[in-house]
């Protein structure tokens, strides 16, 4: 056997082995018969046989001794060409094989060199690689959502005793890992109490992610709460993507106006509250996810239930801690410091120089506010735009506001501002004026037109489906809308 090993390894450099032995491949060099030349450490490991005992031997005979199935040498000597195939062991280990042919100055195939790869080895790599890109997507939008959360992050005023109540409770409530439920309004800040409540609890440094569940889709819905896999379907990402609910492991996951979710959604919820475990579209693999729930909603479940559009099991799951935020009319203390701060936020970005005329915060305060936090900013930040700097007076306001007063203060108020007491109409005079001057465009000025129509007719809907539908337009449409109008 030595002497067979010695002459097969002749005219090969004695250091090749050295070399070989670098490669991360197996290596087999064989002679146009079929005779093993040089096989390295590694196809040692792949194939479970030692060096001693292969060089010299053809690689029929490794065949027919039921080693392998398959072996590349009499193909590629007799093609010319290279080649690839999967050869199974004996221990029924699978590697893949690609062979090239070397030449000799006759043109003559002299040489067979084969690389071998373990296919097990190689799909653990692509699942390695498949879980830090998973990693990469995941930490990458939770910082673009933690980088919106500090954009958006709106300040407690806490000096009414409505939201010492409501502080109070989420005191508790954020040391539990409780399911809570919001209840209220359109627009009383619903999400600021649920980011306060994350910041409270013991996943305060994990991420917050806020979902608008209106706004997705629905044929999209499953996959951005859950993920999906590469080719789930049609434009699904090539490597998959985790959905909202793995973005929001160990932390907090906000679903915004969740009685807007279909039926179909309804019950998929139910059972990742029930089992703590999500399935990613196109996906067998169950995935344990540590979350907690907040949910929010305008709408009356208790109601949808009896209407049969929302599951009873799923409500009971959710009203495990219910805190009811009242509607801004009925915590007036606030309405005066939000508008400063409004003010203060949005002079500060447009480079503004404005202060608010005492009659306008005596107006803001005798408002009803149909559209609660969210109308008290867009109409700050609507007055910061068209202005520059000096004092707001009543004369800024939109008409719509000065109609939404008490009847007797409407009349002095729409006196002041020059303007007649309509509740129905636009505040088109001062874009007028803005065009007219050329201190505003008419792009904003359509754009600014179409914001009070469209909050217009959310306030007197009452729902952004039923606003919707009188518009003629989707919900995420006017969602859209809605926030190009913030912007």
């Amino acid at each position: 056997m030595g002497d067979r090993t010695k002459e097969a390894g002749a005219g090969i450099p004695a250091y090749l082995d050295e070399i070989l032995d670098l490669i991360s491949d197996g290596i087999y060099i064989s002679d146009r018969r079929g005779r093993t030349l040089k096989v390295n450490t590694m196809y040692e490991r792949l194939s479970g046989l030692t060096k001693s005992y292969l060089l010299g031997r053809n690689v029929k005979h490794l065949v027919d001794a039921g080693y392998f199935n398959t072996v590349l040498n009499p193909t590629i000597v007799k093609t010319g060409k290279p080649a690839t195939s999967l050869q199974i062991s004996k221990q029924g280990k699978k590697l893949v094989l690609t062979g090239y042919p070397i030449f000799d100055e006759k043109g003559r195939v002299a040489l067979v060199v084969t690389f071998v790869r373990d296919v097990t080895r190689m799909t653990q790599l692509r699942e390695e690689l498949r879980s830090q890109r998973e990693l990469v997507e995941k930490y990458r939008t939770n910082i673009q959502y933690i980088t919106e959360e500090r954009d958006l992050e709106q300040p407690l005023v806490t000096r009414g005793p409505a939201i010492e109540k409501i502080l109070q409770q989420i005191g508790k409530v954020a040391e539990t890992d409780a399911t809570v439920l919001l209840l209220g309004e359109t627009g009383t800040g619903k999400d600021v109490f649920a980011r306060r409540t994350h910041r409270l609890s013991s996943r305060a440094r994990m991420p917050f992610i806020k979902v608008d569940c209106p706004t997705i889709p629905e044929t999209l819905l499953e996959s951005e709460l859950f993920g999906h896999v590469p080719g789930a379907f049609t434009g699904a990402r090539r490597h998959g993507r985790p959905g909202f609910f793995e973005m929001a492991d160990g932390g907090t996951l906000m679903l915004d106006e969740i009685g807007e979710l279909p039926p179909s959604m309804q019950a998929k919820l139910l059972r990742v509250l029930q089992d703590r475990e999500i399935v990613r579209v196109g996906s067998t693999r169950t995935r344990r996810v540590d979350v907690r729930i907040i949910a929010a909603t305008n709408r009356d479940l208790e109601e949808e239930v009896r209407q049969g559009r929302f599951r009873r099991d799923l409500y009971y799951r959710l009203r495990v801690a219910v805190i009811t935020i009242p509607p801004l009319r009925e915590r007036r203390e606030e309405i005066v410091p939000l508008a400063r701060h409004f003010l203060r936020r949005y002079t500060t970005r447009y480079k503004r120089d404005l202060f608010f005329e005492d009659a306008v915060l005596d107006a803001l305060q005798r408002y009803a506010w149909p559209g609660n936090v969210r109308e008290l900013e867009n109409l700050v930040q609507s007055l910061v735009i068209t202005r520059s700097k000096g004092g707001i007076g009543l004369s800024d306001l939109p008409a719509g506001m000065i109609g939404g007063l008490s009847a007797g203060y409407r009349e002095s108020a729409a006196a002041a501002a020059g303007s007649p007491a309509d509740s129905t109409a636009l505040d088109l005079s001062s874009l007028a004026h803005e065009l007219a001057e050329g201190n505003r465009g008419l792009k904003a000025a359509m754009r600014d037109i179409e914001r009070q129509v469209l909050v217009r007719v959310l306030e007197q809907c009452g729902s952004h489906t039923a606003a919707a539908r009188r518009l003629g337009i989707d919900r995420s449409t006017l969602f859209r809308k809605l926030r190009a109008g913030d912007a």
